[in-house]
């Protein structure tokens, strides 16, 4: 076979209004980024206070999931672009305002400022989703969401690293101007996308009660919301990296070596599946790779829980960056195919909700567990509920094995 069939699938590049948009994401993720760095340091210095850091969290949290469910059902009754339009313009009256209070210093500004931050990403989130399967051909989703997926996770890794480089070089104020810039990019690449005119319907309550129900007739879209879930929360031990590092890995006090290996190794997996997501791209069972890779990703979180030596906890977590890679992107995948078109906003809300909220709920179980049991207990623990999560799912619901590509 050629090496082209390996590497990342370009083929819906080739579409001019997906090549919009993920312009569109890829400048937002990584601009976007330096925010994300930068309002927690604020607030730090302002403030000396870690639990003001973590209010502004829950604000941003709640704001983002709220914003998630609303836009949801917005982006099926309005046009995609007129939507993305006015969540990137939110966020850009957000980054000017964080650049304004940068010199006046106010706390409750800023927490303000980070509400508004979080419901106009909610919206531009739900709204990329659902957008993709209106302007990419359901054989090309899985291609699609693979280069989304590759994007935003290099965002994640290249602009926290940047941001940390730039802070002390030109100051929390400039970051937020060029996340402002950055921007006008994003708005100029949205608005360049096609019209995508949606039916007119009344009331966002009732459309977000039919997307409900909608929800609990449909068996295969609540198995892949319940299987994502299993592997955010039960098999998601970030909060535990510190305390592994230091007391299973001898690693420093406070950070060391040990504990950026464990936070790079993850991400690290995920670039590598990323790019060689050819390798999967074109597959058709998309149901059964979807629940394989879950309950792999169970596994690498069991081998990491009873790993001894960091080399292997390191390998463990590359492995389980990759297999999660390709958890997300049939997610996505079977999500925006399966789903009517007329509800994908509103499912594509409920998978936001999931995808930004499971990671926040995994550091609350993780944290307690880790307290009760141990560390290594609790992350071993995790990740084995995780994976028999998934095979319970599939003993409930065998047409998501089933599940193929149209």
């Amino acid at each position: 076979m050629k090496l082209s069939s390996y590497v990342i699938d370009r083929r819906p590049l080739r579409i001019p209004a997906f090549r919009r948009l993920w312009t569109a994401s890829a400048v937002a993720a990584v601009g976007g980024s330096f925010s994300l760095v930068a309002v927690p340091t604020q607030l730090f210095t302002l403030t000396g206070s870690s639990a003001t850091v973590g209010v502004s969290a829950v604000i941003s949290t709640c704001a983002l999931i709220l914003s998630a469910l609303w836009s949801g059902a917005l982006a099926d009754t309005m046009d995609c672009r007129r939507l993305l339009l006015a969540g990137n313009a939110g966020l850009g009256l957000a980054y000017v305002g964080l650049w304004l209070n940068a010199e006046l210093g106010s706390v409750p500004v800023l927490l303000v400022l980070v509400a508004l931050y979080g419901l106009s990403f909610g919206v531009t989130m739900t709204t990329m989703g659902a957008a993709v399967p209106r302007v990419v051909p359901t054989e090309q989703l899985v291609a699609a969401n693979s280069l989304s997926a590759l994007t935003r996770y290099t965002g994640a890794v290249v602009g926290p690293l940047l941001a940390g480089l730039l802070i002390p070089a030109v100051g929390l104020g400039t970051l937020y101007l060029l996340d402002a810039v950055a921007l006008l990019v994003v708005l100029w690449a949205v608005g360049k996308l096609p019209a995508m005119p949606r039916p007119r319907h009344r009331g966002i309550a009732r459309q977000l009660g039919e997307g409900v129900r909608y929800l609990a007739r449909e068996r295969i879209l609540i198995a892949i919301l319940v299987v994502d879930l299993a592997a955010m929360v039960l098999a998601m031990p970030v909060a535990l990296f510190p305390e592994l590092a230091e007391q299973t890995y001898g690693g420093s006090a406070g950070g060391g070596v040990e504990l950026g290996l464990l936070f790079a190794a993850y991400p690290t997996g995920v670039l590598l599946a990323g790019l060689m997501s050819g390798t999967f791209s074109r597959a058709k069972r998309h149901g059964a790779l979807m629940a394989s890779a879950a309950v792999a990703w169970g596994a690498c979180v069991v081998i990491l829980g009873l790993a001894a030596h960091l080399w292997i906890a390191v390998l463990a977590l590359v492995a389980g960056g990759a297999v999660n890679f390709v958890l997300s992107t049939f997610r996505n995948a079977i999500a925006q195919a399966y789903t009517d078109e007329a509800l994908r906003g509103r499912i594509q809300g409920a998978l936001t909700v999931v995808l930004v909220g499971g990671p926040q709920l995994a550091n609350v179980v993780h944290g307690f567990g880790g307290a009760w049991i141990g560390a290594q207990w609790a992350i071993g623990i995790g990740g084995a509920l995780a994976a028999f999560t998934v095979l319970l799912v599939l003993r409930a619901v065998p047409e998501l094995w089933r599940y193929e590509s149209g």
